[in-house]
Order: structure tokens, then sequence, then C-alpha cells
């Protein structure tokens, strides 16, 4: 992955992660490397942010369902469930996944927390209203199209308040920042290759609102968090309706 890169446009190019052929231990320690990764660029912090904003729309109930759709080993969540004690809020969090390494990676991680239950599948047949909340970290950059519609459509439908999207923004800071960070930190070709295009595949603002408007959904708001991510919050418009 070239270090200069032009990124006015988003990148279509596969990510290794996506070849669903692959993977075995391997894929298994770029799970690994990619928890370092987040912890350095402050990962959960938009999906926190996305969700204490629904949960206030909510009225702040006392009780909490999450699913985490694309999860990986869902160590986003730690702050989730941090922000949850905080609060005292009774959470529960579902971590899905369709890969077997990342479903084993996530039940390693989350081994003595009760709160924290992982599933493997797509989102696209979870069922209606699975969760108050369906998130995504770092998921949705690797959709485009009518798929990325798509996606999104099913995570609205297997909620019953609300998505809230983390993921990253284009920018060639961030680029540069990520490709120089997962050379010094790892030698996993997963890590080299697929962190960098990651932010290749990224989006912007107009990504968003251009979003916005094919789902055509006034109340989807989004708005810039750092480490140059986006947290995106998409209410469900028949359950504001009410």
């Amino acid at each position: 992955m070239p270090i200069f890169r032009k990124l006015t446009k988003r990148a279509h190019e596969g990510e290794l992660m996506d070849d669903f052929s692959t993977g075995g231990e391997e894929l298994v320690e770029a799970l690994q490397h990619l928890r370092r990764l987040n912890k350095m660029f402050n990962a959960p912090g938009p999906t926190r942010y996305g969700i204490e904003k629904l949960w206030n729309s909510m009225g702040r109930p006392e009780a909490l369902t999450i699913l985490d759709a694309g999860a990986g080993s869902g160590d986003v969540n730690r702050k989730l469930l941090r922000w949850a004690d905080q609060k005292g809020i009774h959470l529960k969090i579902t971590l899905v996944d369709m890969t077997e390494e990342a479903c084993k990676e996530a039940r390693s991680f989350f081994e003595n927390e009760p709160r924290i239950q992982v599933r493997q599948g797509d989102i696209r047949n979870m069922p209606e209203a699975s969760a108050d909340i369906v998130t995504a970290s770092q998921f949705l950059h690797h959709f485009d199209g009518d798929e990325l519609i798509e996606i999104v459509s099913h995570m609205l439908k297997a909620s019953r308040y609300g998505v809230v999207i983390n993921d990253i923004h284009r920018h060639a800071v961030s680029y540069t920042a990520v490709w120089l960070a997962t050379r010094m930190m790892s030698r996993n070709r997963y890590i080299r290759h697929d962190g960098p295009l990651s932010v290749a595949k990224g989006f912007t603002g107009a990504d968003w609102k251009d979003l916005r408007e094919k789902l055509k959904h006034d109340s989807m708001s989004y708005a810039w968090k750092p480490l140059f991510r986006y947290a995106v919050v998409i209410p469900r418009q028949d359950v504001q309706s009410k």
C-alpha cells in the first residue's frame, strides 16, 4: 500500500479481511494488533458519543441492548461497558461477525464479561428489532453503492431505536498516520495492507450527506470526532414520529 495516494474519492479495492477463504492464525494476530491501533487512535470515542445521544433521546432507560455488526473482536465496546457502569445502566451487548476467527477472538477477549454475547452471522440475516441500538465500528467502509444502502437499511430494521456508525475520515493526515503506525507496530500483512486502505475507503462529510439523501432520512446526523473519525447517528423514523 503506497504512502501517497489520491483520496478525492473512496477507494474500491478489496481488503484482505474481506476474503473469507483465508484467515487462520494470521487473521487472529491481525485482530489483536487492530486492538492496539484502535486504542492508539481512540476508536471507541465516536461509538460512545452516538450511543449516549440515542440513549438520551430514548429517555435514558435503565436497561439497554446493543447489537454490534461486523464487530471483529469487539474491543471498542469496553468503553461502553464502563460508560454503562458510570450511568447505572443494565447493558447487554451482542457482537456479530461473519468470521469464525473474529468470534473466537471476541469470546476470548470478553471471557469473563457476562454482559457480552458473541454470535457468528450476517447483519442482513438478523431479525427485526433485535436490539435497542445497532452499532457498526469501522465496518461500513467495506461497502459502497447499493450494498452500503442495503447494509444500513438492515441495521435500521434490526434496531428498535436507531443506528450508530463509527467510521474513518478519509484524509491525507489520517492515511499517512495509519500507514506509518501499521509499519512501526506490525509485520502482519492484514494490518499493513488493510490499515491504510481502510482510510482510503473511508468517508468525508460529503459522503455522509449523500448517504442521508439516498436513505431519505432527514434526521440522520454526523459529527467529526478525534482522531479522524465520524460519529453517525440514525434514529428510527417510525419511532421518532410516535
